[in-house]
């Protein structure tokens, strides 16, 4: 069972370690706002402004879910924390989860930054569409936290910042993210099925009614099928960790 005490000071253990690390803070907090303000501003076309803002928006909260497991995780393991964690009396998913609710705040406060550049680029979302795109962006870094703990788990600390982007940015792009999945040829359309991060960006463009057109729970099935299986990856390789 989960002592609530505990796990709140595991979480703002791991907020204070996270906000400390400017190496992280910086680039994980500022990389994808001028993503945002260079593609998804500057070039983007008067029907476009909100696809743009919900697909980058997503981009940048998912940065800090990948990054702070991929990396932390795989410093951790190298100096010792991971197993002394493992050999401590409290839970392994406490320690994960509060890794998750860090993640999750500071994938709120890139959301909020992406939302100040968003009132100067023509978005026009209600404010019910804009908290639902936010809620669909915040549980769709879950199973991209799993995906960064089975990375921290596998590779050196030295390659973990190499081996995050090397999946982050091929991710992001190949769901569609940084452009239209239309144009991109057919079969690298249906390879886009494989990835969460696609079926998290069609759920939140269905609230503007701007996805492809798939039934929702295909989505929803696909997406939670994908969350189970890097979720059996994780803990699997967190026990032989």
């Amino acid at each position: 069972m989960m002592n609530t005490t505990s796990f709140l000071l595991e979480s703002k253990v791991e907020l204070l370690s996270i906000f400390r690390s400017k190496g992280f803070v910086i680039p994980a907090s500022v990389f994808p706002c001028l993503f945002y303000l260079f593609f998804g501003i500057m070039f983007s076309h008067d029907d476009s402004h909100n696809y743009m803002f919900i697909n980058y928006l997503i981009f940048g909260m998912i940065s800090p879910a990948l990054f702070s497991f991929g990396v932390n995780v795989a410093i951790e393991k190298q100096n010792g924390w991971l197993v002394l964690k493992q050999l401590s009396p409290v839970s392994a998913y406490q320690y994960l989860f509060a890794k998750c609710v860090s993640a999750s705040v500071f994938s709120l406060i890139v959301a909020c930054l992406m939302s100040m550049l968003a009132l100067f680029s023509g978005v026009s979302l209600a404010l019910e569409q804009f908290l639902i795109i936010v809620l669909i962006a915040l549980l769709g870094t879950f199973p991209l936290c799993l995906l960064g703990l089975v990375i921290g788990l596998c590779v050196s600390a030295k390659a973990a910042p190499a081996v995050v982007n090397l999946v982050y940015l091929p991710l992001s792009l190949l769901s569609g993210l940084w452009l239209p999945i239309t144009l991109f040829p057919e079969p690298m359309q249906w390879f886009a099925w494989l990835l969460p991060t696609f079926h998290i960006s069609q759920l939140a463009l269905g609230v503007i009614d701007a996805a492809l057109g798939f039934a929702i729970y295909y989505h929803l099935s696909i997406f939670t099928l994908q969350t189970c299986l890097l979720c059996f990856f994780a803990h699997t390789k967190f026990k032989q960790a």
